[in-house]
């Protein structure tokens, strides 16, 4: 049990803060971990311990923790004009900007942006946004959301919903009406010898069965993340998009694309969904759209929806939603810097990286206890299991995630654990040397983990 000394950082963080996502056993027994500074893609806390930094914080931090450009777009910007609202006809002239940039950006060859301060209230909005859209167009029985087992869709009381995770229980969600499929996860969840097509055709039969057995004209939107991300890194089955969004066309339901974490060239493309080849009728977007360093969030319009929200929304005179920091100028004039660094260097970069990226994984794949390797461009997960030849995962009580976690910030390297998995989504800055830093220090903390487990 860890006792800080009186007063200390530590001490002062767990007097006063109510931890959210947070392991409190590891709490209890490590401390917290206060952090001071950054320097690339490194942090260093209190202690002056320094840490590698293989989570990009929280995906997000693709171009590190210590790049001027970025802080001197905030503080021209503070310096211009340091806040305001998109409300009553009024926004500020980077608002306007950023907006013309995302639609530029993005798959749609025109379309209309609308701006929250996080992903989940961006996931919350597209809700909202289409209950109104049916309601005024007649169809008020058409609010099902469909979404799948183990996404992760944001925190809010509409996104929690969305999001497939058992956690949400806690709170007495989802909320009636939110419907989760299976999870596209062909090595954890395919039949035994079920081929990975097979594996696809399936899905899209559960599709159908769920459309047919509730009907089409109650739902109003499929939302999916390319990859899964805080499912455990999750890549569809190959043919997964293609294979369901004929028949959501079919059915007239709009297929949304969360791209919170794909978003900005995580994936090795702009947008995950150009990753995977098909075309949503709405991009959801948070995270690396100010490259972590300010709230921000938004919602993409494609053309029919961008057209159908303005007809319904003049039809009252207004879309009655929004929030006081939406399209904030100081978090535009940062994305718009974040954005021209992802086009001019950051995704070049990334795409650099990821050959090694994706060695790196597959050579600890080989251990005995990682059962898969997987991920799509700069992201990927470890999956330990007790026995790989019938992919047994270890007793959840043994928290061996959790432990491998804790053993590689021993090393000076933080990564994230999901479930049984180990992720990394790290800066888009990596040198190489730093790539090698990354991957011995958490071969490293797998075989002592392993090698107690194997003792006990």
């Amino acid at each position: 049990m860890s006792t800080p000394a009186p007063n200390s950082w530590e001490a002062r963080a767990e007097a006063h803060s109510f931890y959210g996502f947070t392991d409190l056993p590891t709490i209890a027994a490590r401390g917290t971990v206060v952090l001071t500074h950054g320097d690339g893609p490194y942090v260093f806390d209190t202690n002056g311990k320094r840490y590698l930094d293989a989570n990009s914080g929280l995906w997000n931090m693709v171009a590190g923790f210590s790049d001027a450009r970025l802080a001197e777009a905030a503080k021209a910007q503070y310096d211009r004009l340091p806040g305001y609202h998109a409300f009553f006809g009024r926004m500020s002239d980077q608002t306007v900007a950023l907006s013309e940039k995302l639609v530029e950006v993005s798959p749609f060859p025109r379309g209309k942006v609308f701006y929250t301060n996080s992903g989940s209230e961006a996931n919350d909005t597209l809700v909202k946004m289409l209950w109104f859209l049916n309601r005024a167009e007649g169809q008020p029985q058409r609010t099902k959301i469909l979404t799948r087992v183990n996404a992760y869709h944001g925190v809010t009381v509409v996104s929690a919903s969305m999001t497939g995770k058992p956690y949400n229980a806690v709170f007495g969600l989802p909320l009636p009406g939110f419907l989760h499929l299976t999870c596209p996860h062909y090595w954890r969840n395919g039949a035994e010898g079920e081929t990975e097509a097979q594996f696809t055709a399936r899905m899209a039969a559960e599709l159908e069965d769920v459309i047919a057995r509730e009907g089409a004209d109650t739902i109003a939107a499929f939302v999916a993340e390319p990859v899964m991300g805080a499912g455990g890194v999750i890549p569809p089955s190959d043919g997964y998009f293609q294979a369901i969004h004929p028949i959501l066309k079919k059915h007239g339901i709009p297929l949304i694309s969360d791209e919170v974490i794909c978003g900005f060239g995580r994936t090795g493309e702009m947008w995950g969904c150009e990753s995977y080849d098909f075309m949503p009728d709405a991009i959801i977007s948070s995270k690396v759209l100010t490259a972590g360093l300010f709230p921000m969030g938004a919602v993409i319009l494609g053309p029919d929806l961008a057209d159908r929200l303005t007809a319904a929304s003049e039809a009252i005179e207004e879309f009655p939603h929004g929030f006081t920091a939406s399209g904030h100028p100081v978090g535009c004039a940062i994305a718009l810097k974040a954005i021209e660094l992802v086009e001019t260097e950051l995704l070049e970069q990334c795409r650099a990286l990821i050959p090694g990226f994706t060695a790196g994984l597959n050579a600890l794949a080989d251990q005995p206890h990682i059962g898969e390797a997987r991920g799509r461009g700069l992201m990927g997960a470890l999956e330990a299991v007790a026995d790989k030849p019938t992919k047994t995962p270890f007793p959840g009580t043994l928290s061996v995630s959790e432990r491998i976690a804790n053993t590689c910030t021993d090393h000076g390297l933080i990564c994230r654990p999901l479930g049984q998995s180990i992720v990394l989504c790290p800066p888009f800055i990596l040198t190489e040397a730093q790539m090698d830093e990354m991957f011995g220090k958490l071969s490293a903390a797998l075989g002592q983990v392993f090698a107690e487990l194997d003792a006990a």
